[in-house]
């Protein structure tokens, strides 16, 4: 039986609300381009919810916002079934283990390193055309199906599965790379691919982790709503526009954990 965790104190409702429209951002940030977690996040804790219980309860309440916005970005998952099997398992796989970790090892193992990968995959993000150009020049035609993907995507599930704010933004700088195709259509295969890592984890934390139901109603609510918002508004975003989307709010959030 899961573990139910302790009541960190009433929720009024306007602690009630304020936790929904935490999820209405972070639902419509993570379909665009991610970090929604570091609105959540700190919004269960400014209401009493212990570390490891928001982490926890985030991300099982950011799951049914994931998979709107993945039906929001259905027309561009379209002829990528070949990709989303074999990039689906690896995120799915680091998932399990970044879950695993959370719960076995100390909530600070990874806080040190996070605001450096993110400013690195920002980089990424921004150089992406010439980096892909460069890379395209010493590449075989099949590139994208290397195991050097698949293995980093796995990376990435681990992060995910273990905290997860801005792995979608360290996915698409993956996946804009190593994938000759147009980013909106990679932005979707993204937030497909962050859905599986999020949800094995969700499973793993309702089996094994102390969850706050109510927490997890009231992000759901409002990260449902925010997946449709966010998949309206990024599939109108041009490629350079969505591009400088993903640099800004991944710097900020980097430059943010970095400040403390």
């Amino acid at each position: 039986m899961p573990r139910v965790a302790p009541d960190p104190g009433h929720v009024t409702p306007i602690e009630a609300i304020a936790i929904a429209g935490a999820g209405v951002a972070a639902g419509t940030i993570n379909t665009i381009v991610g970090s929604g977690s570091l609105i959540t996040f700190p919004t269960l804790l400014a209401f009493g919810f212990p570390p490891v219980v928001a982490n926890v309860s985030n991300t099982l309440g950011l799951v049914p916002g994931g998979a709107s916005g993945v039906y929001g970005y259905r027309r561009e998952l379209a002829g990528q079934r070949p990709r989303i099997l074999r990039l689906g398992p690896a995120g799915a796989l680091g998932g399990v283990t970044g879950a695993v970790l959370l719960l076995a090892l100390p909530a600070t193992t990874f806080e040190r390193v996070v605001p450096y990968l993110i400013l690195v995959a920002c980089a990424l993000v921004a150089f992406q055309p010439r980096l892909s150009r460069a890379l395209a020049r010493h590449r075989p035609g099949g590139a994208e199906h290397s195991l050097a993907l698949a293995g980093l995507v796995y990376l990435t599930g681990i992060y995910g599965g273990y905290f997860g704010a801005a792995q979608g933004v360290i996915l698409i700088s993956l996946l804009a790379i190593f994938v000759p195709d147009d980013l909106q259509r990679l932005n979707g295969l993204k937030n497909l691919v962050t859905l599986f890592v999020n949800a094995i984890a969700a499973v793993l934390f309702i089996l094994l982790a102390p969850v706050s139901w109510i927490a997890v109603v009231l992000v759901a609510a409002g990260s449902i709503a925010g997946g449709q918002i966010g998949a309206a508004v990024g599939r109108r975003l041009p490629p350079l526009v969505l591009r400088g989307v993903i640099v800004v709010v991944g710097t900020i959030v980097a430059v943010r954990m970095l400040a403390g």
